[in-house]
């Protein structure tokens, strides 16, 4: 068990973290981005573009972007926030106790609004993260969110894990536990319509918000045997994306076939507003873990694997 602070791409400063069993991760202090999870093998687990920029304020393109205070274009300021493109602290006072007997490793980020973020969003708040890379390489993202107003007023945001799972062929890719939902379709103008199918699979396109989604969802990668496992809370809303051929050549830091090897399934509360009174936390908790597939029936069973 190790945590070590380097410096990254371009200068960046990055922490890594290492468990018992020699899974790792790596977080750069930009953004509070996880750009790295391996396995025990040293399996790259996230996607992360090989055209990825690592230069402020350019976003990081893959990896677990954090989308705060604002979900997509769902509101006056730039679209998904712009948390995802600040330099966060070592938090010397998490005010948090560590995971007790933990085997693993962790990392407490800190965010405060700079004064340029409290022109464009004007609210006083204090945002903590810690990254843990726990028994059995499982990697737990905490997300707490203060408000920290002087002035007695309440604010909202919407709020994302942007996570890109790395995937051996979309194609061959299924997404369950999201069956009988109601989504928004964001290629449709935020339509509301129902998943009609009994998992989601990719065929082009896909870019939806799936709404009270369960508490956990499966990303099963048949070609590599294996299968991701979200679990969250707090976050009650579940994007599924995946930009598919055109959407793909038109970004300058994603490569045109990169589209085939990544799949985006991200916990976020987007469609009701997180609301907090002055000194309110609200906290969001994202955790992913790896199995090998375990099928019932074709599909993974989701009680038992667990």
């Amino acid at each position: 068990m190790a945590v070590e602070q380097v410096k990254g791409l371009n200068g960046l400063e990055k922490v890594l973290l290492k468990d018992s069993t020699g899974c790792s991760a790596e977080v750069y202090l930009y953004g509070g981005h996880v750009t790295s999870w391996k396995n025990e093998k040293g399996e790259e687990l996230l996607f992360l573009s090989n055209k990825a920029l690592f230069e402020p304020p350019k976003a990081i393109r893959g990896g677990i972007p954090i989308c705060f205070p604002q979900f997509s274009n769902l509101g006056p300021l730039v679209a998904h926030g712009f948390a995802r493109n600040r330099i966060w602290s070592i938090d010397t006072d998490p005010q948090i106790a560590p995971t007790p007997n933990s085997s693993g490793s962790f990392v407490d980020l800190i965010l405060k609004p700079s004064e340029e973020d409290s022109k464009i969003w004007p609210h006083s708040f204090e945002y903590r993260l810690r990254v843990e890379v726990g028994p059995g390489g499982i990697l737990t993202l905490t997300s707490r969110i203060r408000n920290t107003n002087p002035d007695g007023k309440s604010f909202s945001f919407t709020f994302a894990y942007h996570t890109y799972f790395s995937v051996s062929d979309i194609s061959e890719v299924r997404v369950e536990g999201l069956e009988t939902l109601d989504y928004l379709d964001n290629l449709q103008e935020r339509k509301r319509l129902t998943e009609q199918g009994d998992a989601i699979t990719f065929e082009g396109e896909l870019d939806r918000i799936y709404l009270q989604a369960p508490r956990k969802i499966a990303i099963l990668d048949h070609e590599k045997n294996r299968t991701f496992v979200v679990i969250k809370d707090g976050l009650p809303d579940a994007v599924v994306w995946n930009p598919w051929d055109k959407k793909a050549k038109a970004m300058s830091d994603f490569g045109d076939e990169e589209y085939k090897h990544m799949v985006c399934v991200e916990a976020g509360a987007i469609e009701d507003p997180v609301t907090l009174k002055p000194s309110e936390e609200w906290t969001g908790r994202l955790q992913l873990s790896l199995l090998p597939n375990t099928h019932v029936g074709g599909s993974l069973d989701l009680p038992n694997a667990l």
